[in-house]
């Protein structure tokens, strides 16, 4: 590992309120999803562009979705998109800094510009939302992961001014192998798996390519979906690159078009997940979780029909990409009450925060953080 430093030392300089950067400590620290929180970096949507009509995008949407933005491909989200969505992260924004959490944002990036491959393809961008898609940390460094869609393929550009800063301040910083996104990769026949079909994917695994959010941690264990980002080459370079040190379980997911774990399972503390009943047979889960409790989420609350709710990228289940600040407090969305109240009967401390606009973008408060630094250390919770 890049840089160390002890729980003992890191908690005697955060009771002093002395910054951990000016105390020599690195400045990167994350090991699992539930540990105090003190920094975060959380995306943003200037210049959030609509992607191309690609394979990877078009059949990665609900079938209304996919009507609408078809003939918005390739053009700025409309302002009335936009504006409430901003909204919303101001105001998350403002919630995680009163919690006594420090706030770090990227760079704006001009997306809508547009981009060609060496290779052929050219593609516009898509947005920086949600840096917890293309970005891992893992204890004291950060890894860039080869995401599947064109559409992203310089995204991550927009976060390397902070991820210099950490890394000049004694953090790891690595990326996986930069895939080509050749033709040879897509399914472009493709459709979902209707019922009763066999599971089919997008990506097929002549490059390795995989997305961080298929991706949780809880120490030395990580739990990943196969899925329309995510392919088998992917988790094994991975599991090469992690070693002995860490184990990769997988979880088997129900849903037809697969992309991201944190809708699907959630792992909120110590002995506890939060999963998806939609997309999870709770009894072929991991065998590691057989002690665990596995909290079942209530089906997800309606939320008011606004037009703009058509061009949501994401199912109703996003729900359960709650953001964990310590093993208690949890961020989750205003609207829903039933989810709110269930937290609460599981001994959480809900912090409710409308974030529904967000989604238009692909994303929850998982999806729109990257914890950098939880107080904590290196554990097994197996």
């Amino acid at each position: 590992m890049a840089c160390s430093g002890s729980r003992n030392t890191v908690d005697s300089v955060r009771s002093s309120a002395q910054p951990v950067a000016d105390a020599g400590i690195c400045p990167v620290n994350s090991w699992n999803e539930w540990d105090p929180l003190e920094e975060v970096i959380v995306g943003r949507l200037e210049y959030a562009t609509i992607p191309n009509r690609h394979v990877m995008f078009t059949q990665s949407l609900p079938a209304v979705a996919r009507k609408l933005y078809w003939p918005l491909a390739g053009r700025y989200y409309p302002r009335a998109v936009v504006a409430p969505a901003q909204k919303e992260l101001k105001e998350f924004v403002r919630v995680l800094e009163a919690e006594g959490i420090r706030v770090r944002r990227p760079e704006p990036m001009d997306l809508g510009k547009g981009f060609k491959s060496q290779n052929g393809w050219k593609t516009k961008g898509f947005c920086t939302a949600s840096p917890r898609d293309g970005l891992m940390v893992l204890g004291d460094k950060v890894l860039e992961t080869p995401m599947a869609w064109r559409s992203r393929y310089f995204e991550i550009q927009s976060y390397h001014k902070l991820l210099r800063e950490y890394w000049d301040k004694g953090a790891g910083w690595e990326s996986a192998p930069k895939p080509q996104l050749l033709d040879t990769l897509y399914d472009y026949d493709y459709s979902p798996p209707g019922k009763g079909e066999e599971m089919r994917y997008i990506i097929n695994d002549s490059e390795i390519v995989f997305d961080a959010a298929d991706f949780v941690r809880c120490g030395r264990d990580l739990f990943v979906t196969k899925s329309n980002v995510t392919n088998d080459v992917g988790i094994e370079w991975l599991e090469r690159y992690l070693g002995d040190e860490y184990r990769i379980h997988r979880v088997e997911t129900l849903c037809t078009q697969p992309m991201h774990i944190d809708t699907t399972f959630m792992p909120l503390a110590p002995g506890k997940v939060l999963v998806n009943p939609e997309f999870i047979d709770v009894a072929k889960l991991p065998a590691v979780l057989k002690d665990w409790d596995i909290l079942v989420a209530p089906e997800p609350d309606p939320f008011d029909a606004h037009w703009r709710f058509y061009l949501s990228m994401v199912s109703k289940w996003i729900s359960i990409n709650v953001l964990m600040l310590d093993e208690k407090r949890v961020v989750v969305e205003k609207s829903q009450v039933s989810m709110i109240r269930k937290m609460k009967e599981w001994g959480f401390e809900p912090i409710p925060v409308a974030f529904m606009n967000y989604k238009m973008f692909g994303g929850g408060f998982h999806c729109a953080t990257l914890d950098i630094f939880r107080r904590g250390e290196l554990q097994s919770y197996f």
